[in-house]
């Protein structure tokens, strides 16, 4: 009997972006995950600098269990994807060596990995690949552009405004559109990286020279005081919704400490203990948060629940953290998919959007 071939999963992490340690921690999580009986992995590490390593699985991160000092291990290969017609192959730098792959797994968090870029270039040389397409992700990295696009589907989401220079941003302004407290984020970043909580003007204008450090766009966003909300969504054209799980933070705020580092700094109660007319409405505006945003495969939909019980979408992430403490797996868990059977079902559905893409033509004939 011929055993059957396993699929090569290309899973990418790192990158060059302000989450780039998020993603070793996501990659390390999804890697171990991964049913070995049926897929073979390919570690792609990428560097702060760009360059892309191939990784052996027993040594691809240094520090791997602390989250303060995890690290890509550069000692490998340099490698380059090569599309050669039907198929695409990672090429060893200095020897030329050839190993092709089948699908790709980006677990790569912000700029250049999650905004569109990578999924482009993936496109491009026909490979399938997790999670949403160019389109999807482009508008899922940018909150002015998702919330307008929200506004516009009359989905319910805080106020906000939008700055592109530091001289623009006046603080009366804000207070007077906004309110106060607000939050400050950059436009492009996720992970709560470079974001800050400011109740007056001297933290307000702290909280603009450091967003402006990640992004040449910040967006300054209305306070809802309430409860966070998280939904995960999964599927291409028939999306559905997890249970609800809620953040209740330890610190300030959700911050990037309470999310990676500090295994303390936040409860995920999940299932959130909601009404069940709420859970349904909930999972219901995820689902058409998801669609309206053109996003496909994965996302996990964050939501403000104010104290008189409306619901505010605050936005959408494309990929979400996978590390051991992230709401995304956690939630498919406790909604009855384990984690090796979330992985084989965004690889999956990577795969089908792939085969269908496929049957699209790409000539005319009069």
């Amino acid at each position: 009997m011929t055993r059957k071939k396993k699929i090569r999963v290309a899973v990418i992490f790192g990158g060059k972006s302000a989450e780039h340690e998020v993603s070793l921690q996501s990659a390390k999580n999804v890697i171990e995950a991964l049913d070995k009986d049926k897929y073979e992995p390919v570690l792609i590490g990428i560097g702060k600098d760009g360059r892309w390593f191939l990784n052996q699985r027993s040594q691809f991160l240094l520090h791997a269990d602390n989250p303060k000092l995890v690290k890509l291990n550069k000692e490998n290969k340099t490698v380059a994807l090569v599309s050669e017609g039907r198929t695409t192959d990672l090429v060893a730098i200095e020897s030329g060596e050839k190993r092709g792959i089948d699908v790709v797994f980006p677990v790569l968090h912000g700029p250049f990995g999650e905004d569109g870029t990578i999924q482009g270039m993936l496109k491009l040389m026909d490979i399938p690949f997790v999670g949403p397409s160019v389109l999807g992700s482009a508008i899922g990295m940018d909150k002015d552009v998702m919330k307008r696009l929200l506004k516009a589907a009359d989905i319910p989401t805080p106020k906000f405004l939008v700055f592109d220079s530091p001289k623009t941003a006046d603080f009366k302004q804000v207070k007077a559109i906004l309110g106060l407290p607000v939050f400050v984020k950059p436009a492009n970043l996720g992970s709560s990286v470079g974001v800050s909580k400011a109740k007056d003007r001297v933290q307000f204008l702290k909280a603009i020279k450091q967003a402006f450090a990640f992004d040449r766009k910040i967006i300054v966003e209305q306070f809802i005081e309430g409860r966070e909300i998280e939904c995960a969504v999964l599927g291409n054209e028939k999306p559905r919704a997890s249970i609800p799980g809620e953040v209740i933070p330890h610190h300030e705020f959700y911050s990037y400490d309470a999310k990676y580092i500090d295994e303390h700094g936040a409860v995920l109660e999940i299932p959130a203990k909601l009404p069940k007319k709420l859970v349904k409405e909930v999972q219901d505006l995820a689902v058409r948060t998801f669609k309206v945003l053109c996003l496909e495969g994965m996302a996990r939909v964050d939501f403000f629940l104010s104290k008189r019980g409306k619901l505010f979408v605050n936005e959408a992430n494309t990929i979400p953290g996978f590390t051991k403490i992230s709401m995304y797996p956690k939630l498919w868990e406790a909604s009855g998919i384990s984690y090796p059977d979330l992985i084989d079902r965004l690889i999956q559905l990577a795969l089908e959007r792939h085969r269908k893409e496929k049957n699209l033509k790409t000539n005319y004939e009069l």
